[in-house]
């Protein structure tokens, strides 16, 4: 700790925003790990601030709700002012486990990683434990932000996380919402800093807010995982549903021609409507795939350019 000290602070850090009843807790256990514990209150209405002060934390204040990709930066920002060795971001509302801070420190301090996130779907890790609706929506995010970055992160949900001083001056974000998280594995990509997963223990039984809210921030952080996805490789965001669309409509249109075939009689009485679903759908799927190839192009052309240009990609 000392070796490290000497050359900048190792900080954990956390969001707070009405969080009296956890925060004191978390900033005092946190302090048995780190050199200093910042605590931006994000809006509080409450003590959550004063409490955290008076324990031994630095305190960063919002005037109003920001939201937490806005927290993150003004984090980010003090770390780099202070010239931190490494950095630990945990919640404030007692889901982390403080105990695990040494665990996620440790690739940092031995440069193994410059990224480490505590990871519940690694061996070890608690996912078993999460609610069935929250543990499919982390799996399906994970799904389309692997997509993009080609990281092959576990759980990149996962707001335990920690970074060396080299993973703090590159990266970059922009939202202020829970859209950083994936901004973040989007930097590392960029700037090919090394990732590792860590297990840790989440703790499910402390309030987080209601099951709408959740599952709005989840829609949102979805939102933008396709989003950046059709936007790195549209070939995949919009090729792969094309495909589907165009198969499924051929099945139809088969259907439908197989059941013509198999009438017998004088009379045919014969709807239209599965013709249709399966031109529209075949039409569609079509469209689809074409415009995931064209974006797919454009793309490789600009690239091709800019390497062209400017001499790196």
């Amino acid at each position: 700790m000392d070796a490290s000290s000497a050359a900048g602070p190792i900080i954990a850090a956390m969001p707070v925003h009405n969080e009296e009843e956890t925060v004191g807790t978390v900033v005092l256990q946190s302090l048995r790990h780190v050199d200093l514990v910042l605590c931006v209150d994000d809006g509080s209405s409450d003590a959550s601030a004063r409490i955290a002060r008076k324990l031994g934390a630095e305190i960063c204040h919002h005037r109003s709700n920001k939201g937490y990709g806005a927290a993150l930066k003004s984090i980010f920002k003090i770390a780099r002012e202070k010239n931190a060795s490494a950095l630990v971001l945990l919640d404030s509302d007692g889901q982390h486990d403080p105990n695990d801070i040494p665990s996620l420190l440790k690739p940092i301090l031995s440069g193994e990683a410059d990224f480490v996130i505590g990871s519940r779907f690694v061996d070890g890790g608690s996912g078993d434990d999460m609610p069935a609706y929250r543990k499919l929506g982390v799996k399906v995010i994970t799904a389309a932000s692997n997509l993009s970055s080609n990281l092959d992160i576990k759980d990149t949900q996962s707001g335990f996380r920690a970074f060396s001083r080299d993973a703090l001056s590159r990266i970059r974000f922009d939202q202020d919402g829970m859209e950083s998280t994936l901004e973040m594995l989007e930097e590392c990509a960029e700037n090919e800093l090394a990732v590792k997963e860590v297990p840790t223990i989440v703790r499910y039984d402390v309030p987080k807010g209601s099951r709408f809210t959740a599952m709005s921030h989840g829609f949102t952080v979805l939102s933008y995982a396709l989003i950046t996805l059709s936007q790195k490789k549209p070939i995949i965001a919009f090729g792969v549903p094309g495909a589907g669309l165009l198969t499924l409509g051929s099945a139809v249109g088969m259907r439908a021609l197989n059941t013509v075939n198999d009438l017998t009689g004088e009379t045919l009485n014969i709807s239209v409507g599965p013709g249709l679903t399966a031109a529209w759908l075949g039409m569609l799927g079509v469209s689809l795939i074409f415009t995931g190839i064209v974006l797919q192009g454009a793309r490789t052309i600009m690239r091709r350019l800019i390497v062209k240009n400017f001499g790196a990609e």
